[in-house]
């Protein structure tokens, strides 16, 4: 069955590459108008491009999800724009260092806990109050597995996304007799530029030895791709969806079924 979102209008976050990018392209061929959101202002305007050339509609919206008023100016965008919101992939955030917690550097951790914590929280704050005067809407927020499963030299982001789900758990609780649905997206490893950073973190001299090791422990034998969680955030976000809300989705190629073997592979 095709999910066919005409006549809706999609903000994503952290769309200027990856899985958001992939997923405001799918929102975009599968009929919705799509704000693009990012701080990085090329690729941005790249996603709202190639939106744009397959016969979409988007508009881009420079922003850092820190800030409440960069915020309030995305959400302005799309109700000035298209009128409402009707599905918001409350997507933007950063891995962090790979460093142990006891040496962990605090400016760090702030940073990472700023991004994928308060820039989630600020898109909920902002967003939600207009899909309340409407009755209706879907919000997805991108956590991880890292919010589920210990992740070895990731604390600030382990911590940041186990945070995550419980916005999400406390915000679907909240919204739900208003028509509102708030679901989280649980991503493992998927072939992006955060992955790979991450690899070259672990080993600078050899970064495709972590790639072929962590891979090899997936029982699927390989990484998400950003396509794969798309289809689940248009998922969520679909009549197909209406009433599943407070839950996290899992799309990891089966980490969270041998979680220990995976977590060891993340180790020196």
């Amino acid at each position: 069955m095709d999910i066919d979102f005409t006549g809706k209008v999609a903000v994503v976050t952290g769309a200027a590459n990856g899985i958001g990018r992939a997923t405001a392209v799918a929102f975009a061929k599968s009929g919705a108008k799509v704000v693009v959101v990012d701080r990085d202002a090329v690729g941005g305007e790249a996603t709202a491009g190639i939106i744009r050339q397959q016969g979409g509609e988007a508009v881009f919206v420079a922003a850092d999800v820190t800030k409440s008023a960069d915020v309030r100016n995305y959400v302005k965008t799309a109700i000035d724009t298209y009128g409402h919101i009707d599905c918001f992939f409350n997507n933007a955030g950063i891995e962090g260092a790979w460093k142990h917690t006891a040496e962990y550097d605090e400016d760090m951790f702030d940073q990472v806990i700023g991004v994928n914590v308060k820039g989630v929280f600020l898109g909920l704050r902002h967003v939600l109050p207009e899909m309340l005067r409407q009755k209706s809407g879907a919000v997805v927020n991108t956590a991880s597995v890292a919010g589920l499963v210990a992740t070895p030299g990731m604390p600030a982001y382990v911590a940041s996304k186990h945070a995550v789900i419980g916005l999400t758990k406390t915000t679907a609780g909240e919204v739900a007799r208003s028509g509102i649905r708030v679901n989280a997206v649980c991503p493992g490893p998927v072939d992006t530029r955060m992955i790979h950073s991450l690899e070259q973190q672990i080993s600078p001299d050899d970064p495709a030895s972590v790639a072929r090791r962590y891979q090899a422990a997936m029982p699927t034998g390989r990484y998400t791709t950003a396509e794969e969680i798309a289809n689940m955030v248009l998922f969520l976000c679909s009549d197909l969806a209406g009433n599943i809300t407070g839950g996290q989705y899992v799309v990891d190629g089966g980490r969270t079924a041998t979680g220990g073997a995976v977590t060891q592979a993340m180790e020196r």
